[in-house]
């Protein structure tokens, strides 16, 4: 009779899904030699090897690609019964489980703070990534809900949009276009442009533009963050294209300045994705509502 404990078994399956011992530990909050220890201790219970190494890499081994199959479908149906329980809580001890891609993170803690206001008994456990990694967390149902911009169309998702997502461009106050009106979108072929990594929905929505008006846009800096893309542009590296909703505080403070450029800003939305057929908990679907109903109001009031 084989002796497993949940420990091991989750041990095990976020190390086979990473296909690392370092990356488990970090999700898991372990050091790297207790996620060593318990899947030791598994495979001795099983009396079979779940990984070899080959060079600096690890790979599955049979018995560990079965493994990982079943203990996938025990982590699914632990997720399933604490959705149950905290239904029985209903709202009073509720959790949420949400990814953010890493544009969003500039709106969606003000969200989540109003909805734990009128919820106070609800606890958080909010991530922030880039796009490739939310989308991982959903296919890998590591995650209750996820906010983003263009959701994907390779994925069995439910998926709605609720809140416009404007994308515009930005320049330094000091910038010669700044003092323009109406600018022909061809004018920014002269330009230099700092850009997210490929990947990012800004970069794909800003290379279908430019390429629907058969413009070439000149790229300087790459980068995988917002926040470096603000930085530069401010210190006069190039433009940018990015949400209105990310550079809010610059463009109050004069930092930034948005050029009315012919075509712009480009209206793209803010959706909530979710699994299809998961089994959303009632904070979660208590969430999801929120964003639906309420999101876009919010934000207005707090411009005003």
């Amino acid at each position: 009779m084989l002796h497993l404990t949940l420990r091991q078994l989750k041990v095990f399956e976020s190390v086979a899904r990473h296909l690392s011992y370092s990356r488990a530990a970090e999700e898991l909050h372990l050091t790297q030699p207790a996620v060593s220890m318990q899947i030791k201790q598994l495979e001795d219970n099983i009396s079979l090897p779940l990984f070899e190494h080959l060079g600096k890499r690890i790979y599955l081994t049979e018995a560990g690609r079965e493994l990982y199959q079943y203990s996938r479908a025990i982590s699914q149906q632990l997720a399933d019964m604490e959705v149950a329980l905290d239904e029985l809580k209903g709202m009073e001890r509720g959790k949420l489980n949400i990814s953010v891609v890493t544009t969003a993170n500039y709106f969606a803690p003000h969200l989540l703070a109003k909805f734990c206001q009128r919820f106070r008994g609800v606890t958080v456990s909010l991530n922030v990534s880039n796009r490739e990694t939310v989308l991982k967390q959903l296919t890998d149902n590591l995650i209750d809900l996820a906010i983003m911009g263009q959701p994907p169309e390779n994925l069995d998702i439910d998926s709605e949009s609720f809140m416009e997502n404007p994308l515009v461009v930005v320049a330094p106050p000091n910038h010669p276009l700044c003092q323009e009106h109406n600018i022909p979108v061809k004018r920014l072929a002269n330009e230099t442009f700092l850009v997210r990594e490929s990947g990012s929905g800004t970069r794909s929505a800003m290379e279908r533009f430019f390429a629907a008006h058969k413009i070439n846009i000149n790229k300087g800096m790459e980068t995988d963050t917002t926040e470096a893309i603000k930085q530069a542009v401010q210190a006069g590296m190039g433009l940018g294209i990015m949400s209105q909703h990310t550079a809010e505080l610059e463009l109050e403070t004069g930092r930034l300045k948005i050029l009315e450029v012919q075509g712009f800003p480009i209206i793209r939305y803010w959706h909530v994705v979710n699994r299809k057929n998961k089994r959303l908990s009632s904070v979660a679907n208590a969430f999801r509502e929120f964003l639906l109903k309420e999101a876009a109001k919010l934000m207005d009031e707090s411009k005003n």
